[in-house]
C-alpha cells in the first residue's frame, strides 16, 4: 500500500513561502507613513483607491466562480471593495480608482484560494490599522475595520476551509501557493507605483 507524500499543512507552508512577498506588500507610503506617524488622509485615500482597483476585480472573479465554493466558505461576508468605496467618499475622493490592468491568474479554485488567503489575511492587520488610522485623526476607515468582531471567527472559518481543501486533494496545495505569491508579486507593483 503506498501513502500520499507528506506536506507540511496549508497555512504554515502558505505562511513560509508567501513571508517574502507579503513583507514587499508593506513597504508602500502609506504603511510606511503608517508606521512613522505622518500618515495624512490624502495617503489613505491614494492606498484605498489602489486597493480598490485591485481588490474589485479580484472579489467579481471570486463571484463569478462562486458555484465552485459551498455555503461554508461565507462568501457573501467576504467581498470588502464596496467598503473602499464609502471610504473614499468620506474622503472626498474624486472618480471611480482605476483597475490593476495585471492581476495574477484567477481561473480557477485553487488560483482564487491563493488570492483569498492574501486578502482573508489582510482583514487581521486591517483591524490594527483601523487604530492607528483613529489616532491619526482619519475618521474613513470602514474598509479595515471591515468585519469587526467577526474578523477573527471568519478568519478561522476560512482557514478551516482551506486546510480541508487541500488535505482533501479538491485543491492542489501547490497551486493554492503559488497563486497566493503571484497576488503578493502583483499586489505590491501595483501598490508600490509612482
Amino acid at each position: 500500500m503506498s501513502h500520499p507524500q507528506e506536506s507540511p499543512a496549508i497555512l504554515p507552508r502558505l505562511r513560509h513561502e508567501t513571508r517574502p512577498f507579503h513583507d514587499a506588500v508593506e513597504q508602500n507610503h502609506f504603511n510606511l507613513a503608517l508606521g512613522a506617524g505622518t500618515v495624512t488622509a490624502a495617503d489613505t485615500a491614494q492606498f484605498l483607491a489602489r486597493m480598490y482597483g485591485f481588490l474589485q476585480p479580484y472579489e467579481a472573479q471570486l463571484h463569478a466562480h462562486a458555484a465552485a465554493f459551498g455555503p461554508a466558505w461565507l462568501l457573501d461576508q467576504r467581498y470588502r471593495a464596496p467598503l473602499i468605496l464609502e471610504d473614499l467618499a468620506r474622503l472626498g475622493h474624486p472618480a471611480p480608482p482605476p483597475r490593476c490592468p495585471a492581476l495574477p491568474p484567477l481561473s480557477t479554485r485553487a488560483q482564487l484560494l491563493g488570492a483569498m488567503y492574501v486578502f482573508e489575511g489582510s482583514t487581521l492587520g486591517g483591524q490594527v490599522i483601523a487604530r492607528q488610522l483613529d489616532k491619526a485623526g482619519i475618521a474613513a476607515h470602514a474598509f479595515f475595520t471591515g468585519r469587526a468582531e467577526r474578523t477573527g471567527p471568519l478568519w478561522k472559518a476560512f482557514g478551516e476551509q482551506l486546510t480541508e481543501a487541500a488535505e482533501a486533494g479538491h485543491d492542489d496545495p501547490a497551486a493554492i501557493v503559488a497563486s497566493a505569491v503571484h497576488t503578493f508579486q502583483a499586489l505590491a507593483k501595483w501598490l508600490n507605483q509612482p
